[in-house]
C-alpha cells in the first residue's frame, strides 16, 4: 500500500488498532506478560454501562493481566495516535535518504520533540535482531568517517578528530551491515569482520594496511589499490572492487548531510540501522518495506531517557 491507501483505509484509531493486531497476532492474541498464545480475550464494557473499559484492552486467561496491542512494542506508553505512527513508519520507509524530525513535525502535526522521539523509536524497530548467521559469498569491506572537523592526514583523521568512524560489510548483490566503532584499528576492523562474515567468504578491501592478514582466515582476500588510481580489476572470474560499499557510503552521507545535517555519535548507530534496513529492502516496494518494518516493532521498548545521545557530530564537514 502507498501512503494514500494507508490514510484512506486506516484513517481512524479503531481501524489502525485492528490492523496492528492482525499484523502482530495473525494466529490470535499473545500475552506480552507471560507469552501465552490463544488464551486471551477482549474486554468489552457491560451493557449496564457500569464498567468502563478502554477500547482495545485484552485480558490473559493465564496470568490474568490486561494489555493492549501496543504493550511490548515501540508504541508503548505513547499518547500519539496509532494512525500517526503508521504514517510516520511509512514515510521513513519510503524516504530513500531519510526524513528529519523537523519534516515529520511539519507533516504529521506533532511537536518536534515528539517527532524526534518517534523517529528514534522507528529506527529501533528497523534495527537487526541478534544475528546467528553470517554473511557469505563475496564481501566488500570499507570504512569511512561521518561528521566532525578534518584533522590529521587526509582520509585518516588523527586521534583528536571529532569524526565518527563507520565500518560497513556489503555482501555483493546482497545485504549490508554497518557499525559505528570507537576508532579505526586493525583489531576493530578484524573483530567486526570475524563476527559477521563466514570464513568461507571472499573478502575484498582497499589497500589500507590494517586489513593485512585476512587471507589466512578467509577463502581469499583481494585488494584494490586506490593509491594507484585503480578502482576495479579482474582475477579470473572475480571482479575485484569495493564500489558497492562506496555506493552505500555515498547514499548514507547524502542522507545525513542533506536530511539530518548533524547527528551525534550516541545516535549514529541508529541512523546506520535505518539506512541498512532500507538498503537491504531495496528490491521491494514502499508498501512491502512498510510491512517489513512493522514486523520489527514487537519486543522493543525505547524510553526517552535511553534515547538521549552525546554531543552532535557536524555532518556538513564530512568527507
Amino acid at each position: 500500500m502507498n501512503l494514500n491507501d494507508l490514510a484512506k483505509n486506516y484513517s481512524d484509531e479503531e481501524k489502525a488498532r485492528e490492523f496492528l493486531e492482525v499484523q502482530r497476532w495473525p494466529n490470535g492474541a499473545i500475552c506480552p506478560h507471560c507469552g501465552a498464545e490463544g488464551e486471551s480475550y477482549r474486554l468489552n464494557p457491560k451493557a449496564n454501562g457500569k464498567t468502563h473499559v478502554r477500547a482495545g484492552v485484552w485480558k490473559c486467561g493465564g496470568c490474568r493481566k490486561q494489555f493492549t496491542v501496543k504493550v511490548g512494542t515501540i508504541f508503548e506508553d505513547s499518547h500519539i495516535p496509532l494512525t500517526t505512527w503508521l504514517r510516520a513508519i511509512h514515510l521513513l520507509c519510503a524516504s530513500k535518504k531519510g526524513m528529519s524530525a523537523h519534516q515529520l513535525h511539519r507533516m504529521l502535526g506533532v511537536t518536534y520533540k515528539s517527532a524526534w522521539f518517534m523517529a528514534h523509536r522507528i529506527r529501533y524497530a528497523m534495527s537487526r535482531e541478534p544475528l546467528s548467521s553470517k554473511l557469505k559469498g563475496t564481501i566488500e569491506v570499507d570504512e569511512t568517517y561521518i561528521g566532525g572537523k578534518r584533522k590529521g592526514k587526509p582520509g585518516r583523521p588523527g586521534k583528536d578528530s571529532h569524526k565518527a568512524p563507520v565500518v560497513s560489510l556489503v555482501q555483493r548483490k546482497g545485504n549490508v551491515r554497518s557499525f559505528h566503532v570507537p576508532r579505526i584499528t586493525g583489531h576493530n576492523l578484524k573483530q567486526v569482520i570475524r563476527e559477521n562474515v563466514s570464513t568461507e567468504s571472499s573478502i575484498m578491501t582497499d589497500d589500507y594496511n590494517l586489513y593485512r592478514g585476512l587471507k589466512k582466515e578467509y577463502a581469499s582476500h583481494d585488494v584494490i589499490r586506490h593509491k594507484f588510481k585503480q578502482y576495479a580489476r579482474r582475477i579470473g572470474d572475480r571482479v575485484v572492487h569495493v564500489n558497492s560499499a562506496e555506493g552505500y557510503f555515498a547514499l548514507l552521507k547524502r542522507g545525513i548531510v542533506g536530511s539530518f545535517h548533524h547527528v551525534s555519535k550516541g545516535h549514529l548507530q541508529r541512523y546506520l540501522d535505518e539506512f541498512d534496513f532500507r538498503y537491504n529492502a531495496r528490491r521491494i516496494n514502499d508498501g512491502e518495506r512498510f510491512m517489513l518494518a512493522l514486523k520489527g516493532v514487537g519486543g522493543k521498548r525505547l524510553t526517552y531517557r535511553d534515547s538521549r545521545g552525546n554531543a552532535p557530530v557536524r555532518a556538513n564537514q564530512s568527507n
